[in-house]
């Protein structure tokens, strides 16, 4: 099943489940009470909204876990053991890659930064989608940890404006296949 849908289908729950509510108390709104009536009434009502803020707490906490378990960005503090590593620097108008030649099907740690300006660090596969990108922003290093799976020749390209020559700004990194000495 897909996860969204999984998601429209509590939304939709939790939606019936408080219209239900609201129609009880519609339905009960007229009906007089005495003091005992009252009371019960009170506690029922007590109870039924710590319970429905116990639900929502933990759905809300469940919804939470499971959409950031499998979160893309790596520690930014920490060694993220990685088989490659390419240092890169955004500067107006071209990308310094510390080595363009990489191997699919290992880990390839990214540390990008800028010298000048922010700039929007993506890059593309062979079939022009965007595989990864971060921010580069002067004076704090990102860190992507990506593998590629595919071979062939990606493209780095700024996704922010930089100034004049910003569409100029690429760069072009050669993924091999394992074993290939090319």
């Amino acid at each position: 099943m897909i996860f969204q849908n999984v998601i429209w289908a509590i939304t939709l729950t939790g939606m019936g489940l408080v219209a239900l509510g609201f129609i009880y108390a519609v339905t009960q709104a007229g009906r007089p009470a005495d003091a005992a009536e009252a009371a019960r009434a009170h506690r029922t009502s007590t109870t039924l909204r710590r319970a429905l803020f116990a639900a929502l707490l933990l759905l809300g906490i469940g919804i939470a876990w499971a959409s950031l378990r499998p979160f893309p960005i790596p520690a930014q503090h920490a060694p993220l053991q990685a088989a490659q590593v390419v240092d890169v620097v955004g500067h107006q108008w071209t990308w310094d890659v510390s080595q363009t030649h990489l191997m699919a099907g290992e880990p390839v740690e990214f540390r990008v930064t800028a010298s000048d300006v922010n700039h929007g660090f993506a890059i593309y596969a062979p079939d022009g989608r965007i595989v990864i990108q971060t921010q580069a922003m002067p004076g704090f290093t990102n860190k992507i940890l990506y593998t590629f799976l595919t071979p062939g020749t990606y493209r780095i390209m700024c996704l922010e404006y930089c100034g004049v020559a910003h569409n100029g700004m690429t760069a072009e990194l050669d993924v091999a296949a394992r074993g290939d000495k090319s």
